[in-house]
């Protein structure tokens, strides 16, 4: 069988880390079995949805690494949902019901009060023909509801194992409006029956609709794909991780100058067995990681992490690769001494300016007769990373300073900066005209 997923996301916000994890394992799953991948946006909410979310969905997936073979917007596809409600209305299974809000409300606080669970009671399948024609000149327009066969729905996950949905416990799901629109679960199903979806990944929130979907699919005659429910990434208290959170939004991570790499690792990684760690690439992560390899339990994210595993992907980060994106001032050498120093790709920025010319680094008072000194012992070029213990040691012989108080005025006087690379491989970057300059 040839393997096809999809991602199905809403152009009604921004993609955010939460996000990332299905459109991820989605493009895994498919890379992994040379397989297709569809992007679907569900675009039926006409009221959120706009054409700039859709193109912001798009730029993300991209700079994820997710190359989409298809892609299909619900909003062109009306005619095949058409054609389905009408099949599902002929066929007994699709019914109007007329109740209000308000009224079904009552109906459930009634429930309630009863010690019973709130479900639908079926009473518009009892209306007779007159009484739905005296609603509809009320001006009431009908809901439709799908026809649930009440029973034991059971499938194979293949992250949690056999399942079961007793679609019995549950209400006849709404799935037009009475507006005519329709909601999330019939385009949905319509959609994967048409485009062949073999495949279904997809958040552990969707357990209990899997059920009634898979009595869609019947009922419209078409093959039930092999589903797969993971766990969600949560913040460290267990909450969820809203789309309105901008800072945990892809296109802030990617303005906050985080690898797409680093976010594909925390996003997929997190709440499996398998460690997160560097890998050379998408494809690499792909051929390691199974479905089978997530965990039943949480998957917590931690902020530390993301910027943890950026760090390690940017200190292994070859010159070749980097060069595309560095300033003009940062060479091969300034790059392979500096990238250890770095957190995130922006950092470069700051040592860039060190290495600049006009560059003035930091003294006090009390030191500068010291750095005096110290421009006077300066070694004559060449350098390499000798220079520095050769200097130093002159340096300590003539003021007996020696330690933190030897070498901490040194580091602020050239770079500025209580930290960084060491100095012995800094010192040749800098050269010497910049280092008078700057103990002057």
């Amino acid at each position: 069988m040839s393997v096809r997923v999809r991602y199905a996301p809403s152009p009604t916000g921004k993609l955010h880390l939460g996000n990332a994890r299905p459109a991820l394992l989605n493009w895994l799953y498919a890379l992994r079995h040379n397989g297709t991948y569809v992007l679907r946006l569900d675009d039926t909410d006409r009221e959120r949805s706009t054409e700039a979310f859709a193109r912001g969905i798009e730029e993300d997936l991209a700079w994820l690494g997710v190359t989409p073979t298809l892609k299909v917007r619900q909003s062109d596809r009306t005619a095949l949902y058409d054609a389905a409600r009408d099949r599902l209305i002929a066929s007994g299974r699709l019914y109007p019901a007329y109740e209000t809000e308000d009224e079904l409300e009552i109906k459930r606080n009634r429930a309630r009060l009863l010690g019973r669970p709130p479900v639908y009671d079926r009473a518009a399948l009892a209306l007779t023909a007159e009484q739905r024609s005296k609603f509809e000149a009320e001006g009431r327009r009908p809901h439709w509801r799908f026809r649930l066969d009440g029973r034991q729905v059971q499938f194979d996950d293949l992250i949690k194992g056999p399942q079961t949905v007793n679609t019995g416990s549950m209400s006849d799901p709404v799935l037009i409006r009475a507006d005519g629109s329709y909601l999330y679960t019939l385009p949905s199903v319509v959609d994967d029956i048409d485009l062949a979806i073999t495949h279904v990944i997809r958040g552990e929130d969707h357990v209990s609709n899997t059920g009634t979907q898979i009595e869609i699919f019947e009922a419209l005659g078409g093959p039930v794909p092999r589903f797969a429910h993971h766990n969600l990434l949560t913040g460290a208290e267990g909450e969820g991780l809203s789309k309105r959170l901008g800072s945990l939004s892809l296109s802030e991570l990617r303005a906050d100058g985080y690898e797409a790499m680093a976010v594909a690792l925390v996003a997929v990684l997190t709440g499996t067995s398998l460690p997160v760690e560097p890998y050379a690439d998408i494809a690499s992560l792909a051929a390691r990681l199974d479905l089978s390899m997530i965990s039943h339990g949480p998957a917590r994210f931690d902020p530390a992490e993301l910027l943890s595993i950026n760090a390690r992907l940017l200190h292994a980060m070859s010159y070749v690769s980097a060069k595309p994106r560095l300033p003009a001032a940062i060479s091969e050498q300034a790059w392979l001494i500096l990238r250890s120093n770095l957190s995130l790709f922006g950092d470069i920025e700051r040592w860039a300016a060190v290495l600049g010319a006009e560059f003035r680094g930091i003294s006090v008072p009390e030191d500068h007769s010291f750095l005096a000194t110290a421009a006077n012992l300066l070694p004559e070029e060449p350098w390499d990373e000798t220079t520095w213990g050769t200097w130093t040691g002159a340096l300590k012989a003539a003021t007996g300073r020696k330690g933190r108080e030897l070498f901490h005025p040194l580091r602020l006087a050239l770079t500025g900066r209580e930290d960084g690379p060491e100095l012995k491989s800094l010192l040749p970057l800098l050269g010497r005209k910049a280092c008078l300059a700057r103990l002057s």
